[in-house]
């Protein structure tokens, strides 16, 4: 039985890369909650993050909660690779599969940017946030239309890709594409032992050494170690298509707004550019997005401040699964939306 789409498709003809390719119809999914007032002014942004759709953004999202449905019109675009925008698995003829071009942070950052302006004539967003993936899309909003986004919420994510989580994104390449059905990323078949290897790889970083010193999966429903690998880390990946995972890897490992045009990849100079209210909220024992580089980059934002989520969640403190740190989060939400703003600088 069909079903209807919970989303809607912005299409951009002709749409051209930095990298240089065109996709001839570049398709960006979103959902939005709540209306947009007669002022246009009570717009969120909140991008996606790496192999979510915008279901994994809503436990935010709704009427009393920090994102309040009653008081906010939020839009939350789908990073191009993750199977609703346009990806590998969806593109037709050679750009499709293997042949999907490389995509940039700064890609996706320009076709929101055409969705909320063309389809609804926003020119101010009272703030933008997002996850890992989805904080690197905020850090290059902030930098990129500095007119535009008032205040600005990453967390559990970085303005630069360090070269320490690139590391880290290579083992998942390399677990992934060791698989023999992998051909190249012109498989006939998802590879499949690849994918199970991929999400195994992901579980050593994604949660910290104390979750699992402490059997915190237990508290999950999980009642052994091996049974939270299959169950939650292997199913996690399971539906994913192989090229859609690797196209979005590469915009991760790429990502730095001191690459944008302008800056000549300075990064302290793009983030010294930034005039939005700036709240970074790094995880305390995240393993990729490490708090020092949070507080190191804090220190060229004009209005940035910095504050660590607690807890040995770890990266995935920013999912919404971890009651307390999803009060963290919600708590910072709420507390910057209501913060009177005055553009930096």
């Amino acid at each position: 039985m069909l079903t209807e789409p919970d989303h809607e498709v912005f299409e951009l003809p002709g749409f051209r890369l930095e990298r240089g390719a065109v996709l001839p119809t570049a398709r960006l999914a979103y959902r939005t909650y709540g209306v947009l007032d007669e002022r246009r002014s009570n717009a969120v942004l909140f991008p996606t993050w790496y192999a979510g759709t915008h279901h994994a953004n809503e436990w935010l999202i709704g009427p009393g909660r920090p994102l309040d449905t009653e008081r906010y019109f939020v839009v939350v675009p789908n990073l191009f690779g993750n199977g609703l925008s346009s990806s590998p698995s969806n593109t037709p003829g050679p750009l499709g599969g293997s042949g999907f071009p490389e995509v940039e942070i700064r890609d996706n950052v320009r076709a929101q940017h055409r969705l909320l302006t063309e389809r609804w004539g926003i020119t101010d967003l009272q703030l933008v946030l997002g996850c890992s993936m989805g904080a690197a899309q905020t850090y290059q909003w902030a930098a990129s239309h500095p007119e535009m986004v008032r205040r600005a919420l990453p967390f559990c994510g970085s303005s630069r890709t360090s070269p320490h989580n690139y590391v880290f994104l290579e083992g998942l390449k390399a677990a992934l594409t060791a698989d023999a059905d992998w051909q190249q990323g012109r498989y006939t078949r998802q590879p499949a032992a690849g994918l199970r290897a991929f999400a195994r790889v992901y579980a050593g970083w994604g949660l910290s050494q104390a979750f699992y010193w402490e059997h915190h999966y237990r508290e999950l429903g999980y009642a052994s170690l091996e049974e939270f690998l299959s169950g939650f880390w292997e199913a996690n990946f399971a539906g994913c298509d192989a090229n859609d995972l690797l196209a979005m890897l590469w915009t991760w490992q790429h990502a730095d707004i001191g690459a944008t045009p302008g800056f000549d990849g300075d990064l302290p100079r793009a983030l010294g550019a930034i005039r939005a209210r700036t709240l970074s909220l790094p995880s305390q024992r995240d393993l990729y997005f490490p708090p020092e580089d949070e507080v190191w980059a804090g220190r060229y934002i004009p209005d940035g401040t910095v504050r660590t989520i607690p807890g040995i969640w770890g990266h995935l403190a920013g999912g919404g699964a971890d009651p307390a740190a999803a009060a963290f989060i919600g708590d910072a939400v709420r507390e910057l939306l209501t913060t009177p703003w005055a553009r930096a600088g």
